[in-house]
């Protein structure tokens, strides 16, 4: 048991080491400003680039430095400054930190969804092993079926995992993904992972063609998609929040997926996403930070806000 905690207290480590150098641009921009300074209008207008360039978006800005005024009392320091910017920031991500609860769908279907490039199929992979090591059996079904690439990776993702893969050559998504869950419930499946071709919102076409998919699902598995996820490239910045308007507005989603978290990303955007869906929060579900089988893990707040200001 002393053996088994040390190996999940090395692993937070080296998860909290990876998200740090993942968001290590956005807290070089952040933390360096709370130094050994007065608290005065300059250093309120640094923070706000700062907060810009790191893709918070003018609204989430706005919010947070009239916040942070509203907070900070006369003669403060930069020190309580941060505190209080620490304080604000975890007040607006917190709500996206939500418990993942498939318990009671036997099989769970996960449709994941996302524009080209966003990194849906390695995700689905990486998520395969953190069922797996949950003790969850994992069906993966190949629904993009344009790309002969997707196929071939998600397979590689599936002979790595040790886990079947339902595809096609050019055959309808829809077909693939109902045959996908067939298979998993006669074979007692706990969850389907279903891949989709990347698409752009403008795509019409293709955004009626995935809405199409999710009533495919519900006619194959009464209640379905459990889960609704949207993959979404931390490098996108602010293009992310109509990503995630289009794509809810066509699939009604559940949850997202932050990709990409590898040193280049800043990281910000997430902001902008949580306060504008501070009503009806969204939850951010798992965030990625390399290319690893293991560097997708659920997101938690309060990690994340420590990767961009500590």
């Amino acid at each position: 048991m002393l053996e088994l905690s040390s190996k999940i207290a090395r692993e937070e480590v080296s998860w909290a080491t990876r998200l740090r150098s993942g968001l290590g641009k956005t807290r070089s921009r952040l933390s360096g400003l709370f130094t050994d300074r007065s608290v005065d209008p300059a250093l309120f207008e640094e923070i706000e680039t700062a907060l810009l360039a790191s893709d918070a978006g003018a609204e989430a800005t706005r919010f947070l430095l009239a916040a942070l005024r509203e907070r900070t009392s006369r003669g403060a320091t930069a020190g309580q400054l941060k505190t209080a910017l620490r304080a604000l920031l975890l007040e607006l991500l917190a709500p996206l930190e939500q418990t993942l609860d498939l318990s009671g769908k036997k099989p769970c279907i996960v449709m994941l969804a996302g524009v080209n490039g966003s990194g849906k199929t390695t995700s689905i992979g990486k998520l395969a092993r953190y069922f797996q090591d949950q003790g969850r059996s994992v069906l993966l079904a190949a629904g993009d079926t344009f790309r002969a690439a997707a196929r071939e990776q998600l397979a590689a993702w599936g002979e790595k995992n040790a886990v079947a893969v339902v595809a096609q050559s050019g055959g309808d998504p829809g077909a693939v993904v109902f045959d996908a869950i067939a298979a998993a419930r006669s074979r007692g499946i706990d969850v389907v992972l279903a891949d989709t071709a990347g698409r752009l919102p403008t795509q019409a076409r293709l955004m009626a063609e995935i809405s199409r998919i999710k009533r495919v699902i519900a006619k194959a598995e009464p209640g379905a998609p459990h889960e609704v996820w949207l993959v979404l490239d931390a490098n996108t910045g602010q293009n992310a929040r109509k990503q995630v308007e289009a794509f809810d507005d066509a699939l009604g989603l559940t949850g997202l997926i932050l990709t990409k978290l590898d040193g280049t990303a800043k990281g910000g955007a997430v902001c902008a996403i949580a306060l504008a869906r501070s009503q009806r929060p969204l939850p951010l579900r798992f965030v990625g930070v390399g290319e690893g089988i293991d560097d997708l893990r659920p997101f938690a707040a309060d990690a994340f806000v420590s990767a961009l200001l500590d």
